[in-house]
């Protein structure tokens, strides 16, 4: 089947070389063209604007979108003037399943149809197969559903409703993500803390991956992580996130639905990011204030 795919990062690179690994004929673009002619040589013909992309596809025209949230809305904007009715836009990102929902009636209005498409996988999406939750009109799904069966590794991509749906699902799905770091992350940190033992977390990692209730895909990457450098001396305990965690913190808060372990990763994510937390002075301070406790100078 014949596809573009517009952004050629981590996700989007590996996607198209997924692709054409699965026979589909694939165009590929980048704003930054030292990252597309790294895929000259693929098998993927690349695109030197956007205008060129869809001029190397024949309707009805298939245009998967990789790129970060923010970038989104100004592709699309560029992109639409040079579609026809009938032509589909895939937003494969992390986009707000709010703003998805605009983008499809909008599109819609124009004759176009979109589909959001939460992705998970990461890097390992390439060898592996990436997760895909699809947010799509039937037909619409069915259309595209040879690209969604090659990116997929088996039972690994659904329609799980309407546009919208998928950007949904993925964002809960991320917040769940949250919370199960978090608690990995201070799970080992005790292991790591302890002064009663020398413990090997390289070790207790793979042996938990062994019949333990707690063993997982992300229990191996710790793992592996561990058996590179047990201490993590190399890595500073900066933690970014990329949006989801937070709506759906506010989805929570909208529904009324208590969602704490959600929230409170997201809290220890932004925590991370300060080199000294001035709250944890403000509570210093008063302790000394109101019961004498000894404070830590600089």
């Amino acid at each position: 089947m014949q596809l573009a795919m517009i952004g050629l990062g981590r996700m989007g690179g590996n996607m198209v070389r997924r692709l054409v690994q699965g026979g589909h004929e694939v165009v590929g673009y980048d704003a930054n063209a030292a990252t597309v002619k790294q895929y000259s040589g693929t098998g993927a013909k690349v695109a030197k604007d956007l205008s060129d992309v869809v001029r190397q596809l024949t309707p009805r025209r298939v245009v998967w979108i990789m790129l970060p949230a923010e970038a989104v809305t100004s592709t699309v904007e560029q992109l639409t003037p040079h579609l026809s009715r009938g032509d589909i836009v895939i937003d494969g990102g992390n986009s707000n399943f709010a703003d998805s929902l605009r983008r499809a009636e909008a599109l819609q209005a124009k004759g176009i149809e979109f589909v959001d498409v939460g992705t998970s996988g990461g890097v390992w999406g390439l060898e592996l197969g990436y997760c895909l939750m699809i947010g799509a009109v039937p037909a619409t799904f069915q259309h595209c559903e040879p690209i969604f069966r090659t990116l997929a590794p088996p039972e690994g991509y659904a329609r799980v409703g309407p546009p919208g749906a998928g950007h949904y699902v993925k964002m809960v799905h991320n917040g769940i993500e949250y919370g199960l770091l978090q608690a990995y992350a201070e799970g080992y940190e005790i292991l790591h803390a302890s002064t009663d033992f020398t413990l090997q977390l390289n070790q207790i990692a793979k042996l938990w991956n062994h019949g333990s209730v707690v063993r997982s895909w992300l229990n191996e990457l710790a793992e592996r992580a561990f058996a590179r450098d047990e201490q993590l001396a190399g890595i500073r305990g900066y933690v970014e996130d990329s949006g989801e965690g937070r709506w759906t913190v506010e989805e929570a808060l909208r529904l009324d639905v208590p969602a704490p372990v959600i929230t409170l990763s997201l809290l220890a994510r932004l925590r991370s990011r300060q080199e000294e937390s001035f709250g944890a002075k403000v509570i210093a301070a008063l302790r000394r204030e109101f019961g004498g406790h000894a404070v830590h100078s600089k």
